[in-house]
């Protein structure tokens, strides 16, 4: 009888069960979002800028292209101003041979209607990259086979490490959420010296481009914070989603921000896997 009562106040408790939606708070007023990258590569330097979406909202970005954008230099105040161009939808710089020169501090301004934005950076020393090199691997734990490229280099420096790697093949950029390979100087970083291999298989014939960025810590924290949220499923267990912590400031106006300013080194090296000889 009593086996016969737990059954039947089970069966009842499924019954009752009913799937609920919680509501995420939307933002009234939509605010500004900010991507800015400063960098000793032109054809990195740009600033994007689009208004922020409801979590849930599928919605192409709402592109600002009346802003006022500028890059100062914060030691001999040279001003380096941006004009929007419509190819990119972002802001590039008007005289684009104008990059970021190691040891100087950047200072990022945005103004738009009656809101002013800024933001501070450091340019940084890039480390070392001795060679790049690729073998074939048989199938391993985790790891399909195919080849694998490694990276060798150095770093030399005692703080501020935080890195960030992309890697873009057959001009296709890897930009999933497993695609943002940030590492610091946490576990050290002999890895480095004895060769960090990236985490994806290749075919003969690819070809594969690295990009090393040196980051300051604040836009480093960003993406970290970026990458969990991606990885985020909503689920019971998963923390309600929140904006990573933007390293902009607000100035002027009531309008909030999001996004982060970026000032760094970039190093760069490509490889065509070539077959192996039978």
């Amino acid at each position: 009888m009593n086996r016969f009562c737990i059954i039947l106040l089970a069966i009842l408790g499924f019954s009752c069960q009913e799937e609920v939606e919680l509501p995420l708070r939307s933002e009234e007023s939509r605010i500004p979002v900010i991507e800015a990258t400063w960098t000793d590569r032109p054809f990195y330097n740009e600033v994007k800028i689009s208004l922020s979406q409801d979590y849930y909202d599928s919605a192409e970005a709402d592109v600002l292209k009346d802003a006022e954008v500028y890059i100062l230099n914060t030691g001999n105040k040279d001003m380096i101003p941006f004009s929007y161009d419509p190819k990119t939808s972002s802001y590039r710089p008007t005289n684009p041979g104008r990059i970021a020169q190691t040891g100087q501090s950047y200072r990022l301004v945005v103004k738009w209607e009656e809101n002013e934005y800024e933001a501070d950076g450091v340019m940084l020393e890039p480390p070392v990259v001795d060679s790049v090199t690729y073998s074939y691997e048989e199938e391993r734990l985790f790891r399909d086979e195919g080849y694998y490229i490694k990276v060798y280099g150095k770093i030399p420096f005692e703080d501020n490490n935080y890195y960030r790697i992309r890697v873009i093949e057959n001009d296709t950029l890897k930009n999933d959420r497993d695609d943002y390979l940030l590492f610091d100087d946490t576990f050290g970083l002999t890895v480095f010296e004895d060769g960090l291999e990236l985490g994806y298989e290749f075919d003969a014939g690819d070809e594969v481009r690295l990009e090393l960025f040196r980051l300051n810590r604040q836009p480093y924290n960003y993406l970290v914070q970026l990458v969990n949220l991606l990885y985020s499923d909503g689920g019971l267990f998963s923390p309600p989603p929140q904006n990573p912590d933007t390293n902009i400031r607000v100035l002027a106006g009531s309008s909030g921000v999001l996004g982060y300013f970026s000032v760094a080194p970039i190093l760069t090296a490509s490889v065509l896997i070539e077959p192996e000889d039978d």
